[in-house]
């Protein structure tokens, strides 16, 4: 799975459905974004083929996924919805949000990592409900910044609909990855100077 990193956890969630594929299909799929995204500490998993947090009994991990893919159906309609798309499922979608970021996020706390120096890591393994509340949260705090709001960004390639924030010193990034769908605009752009009469 390749990551893309849009500048926050919310938008890296968002991320997670926009490239035509399914990347949250399944436990293992979300525990390694979870790692990629620095919810989790990295390193093997902890509970066996289990993600963290999920107890031999009774535990509801499978709906995991999708939990996580609903949070991130919320996160980009309300997104889509500031950037002057359609607002339908705003409303909805700002009640679940801010639902699941009433819960606790997990707990963090500083240990002697292998070399000596102090790594984060979790408190204790964490609940779904817990890091729902993490990128919840992160969302409420993108949304009601107006500063943040104004540098959100929609790659303006063609049918990449990737979210992102414009940190560039003039705000005039168009594009989520100068090298992808920024080439292939230079290299579209070229083609019809070259066809051109």
């Amino acid at each position: 799975m390749v990551r893309f990193d849009s500048g926050r956890i919310c938008l890296d969630l968002v991320a997670t459905g926009a490239q035509g594929h399914e990347q949250l299909g399944s436990v293992a799929e979300l525990v390694r974004w979870l790692r990629g995204a620095g919810l989790l500490p990295r390193g093997p998993e902890p509970l066996g083929a289990e993600p963290p947090g999920a107890g031999p009994a009774g535990a509801d991990w499978c709906d995991w996924p999708a939990r996580f893919v609903e949070l991130r159906s919320c996160v980009a309609q309300l997104v889509y919805a500031e950037l002057g798309g359609p607002a339908d499922g705003a409303p909805a979608a700002l009640d679940r949000i801010n639902a699941l970021a009433a819960a606790a996020p997990p707990g963090v706390r500083a240990i002697r990592g292998a070399d000596g120096g102090l790594v984060r890591t979790l408190s204790r393994a964490p609940e779904c409900d817990a890091l729902l509340a993490a990128v919840a949260r992160d969302a409420v705090d993108l949304l009601t910044d107006p500063e943040a709001r104004a540098r959100l960004r929609q790659c303006e390639g063609d049918s990449c609909r990737l979210l992102y924030l414009d940190t560039s010193r003039g705000r005039r990034r168009r594009w989520c990855s100068s090298e992808v769908c920024g080439n292939r605009e230079r290299v579209a752009r070229h083609r019809r100077r070259v066809a051109a009469p």
